[in-house]
């Protein structure tokens, strides 16, 4: 008569078997809890790295850019606090690890604030200000 024994709530084997990596665009619904209750609420960006292998440590981070900004996030590939994790589009990255996403993005950023357009009325106040501060 012997048991077996569950060490943990989620099914291990199942949570292995997701094959995302480095490139892959996912949606990890993590519960929250709000109120006493919990609540299922969805991440959905770029992986960035996973860590650690398979083993009981791995983790792997995802960013997305929401309202103009980078948010990115650290998430255990065996939490119980995670639900579901899709894999919407997988890409093959070149490197295991795409720190180098978090710089690009700056710099596109600031490449189209330099392309912005000023109008015709703002250039015109512009310019009767340099020239009374000249005066």
């Amino acid at each position: 008569m012997t048991t077996a024994l569950k060490f943990s709530p989620i099914d291990i084997e199942k949570r292995k078997a997701i094959n995302f990596g480095s490139g892959d665009t996912i949606r990890v619904w993590s519960k929250i809890l709000d109120k006493g209750k919990f609540r299922l609420q969805a991440f959905e960006g770029l992986v960035l790295a996973r860590k650690h292998g398979t083993g009981p440590s791995a983790t792997f981070t995802v960013r997305k850019v929401a309202s103009g900004v980078g948010v990115e996030r650290i998430f255990p590939l065996y939490s119980p606090m995670i639900d579901t994790i899709e894999v919407l589009k997988n890409s093959g990255a070149a490197r295991a690890k795409l720190y180098y996403v978090r710089t690009k993005a700056v710099r596109d950023i600031r490449r189209k604030m330099k392309q912005t357009t000023v109008s015709a009325e703002e250039r015109d106040a512009a310019a009767e200000v340099a020239k009374e501060v000249k005066e």
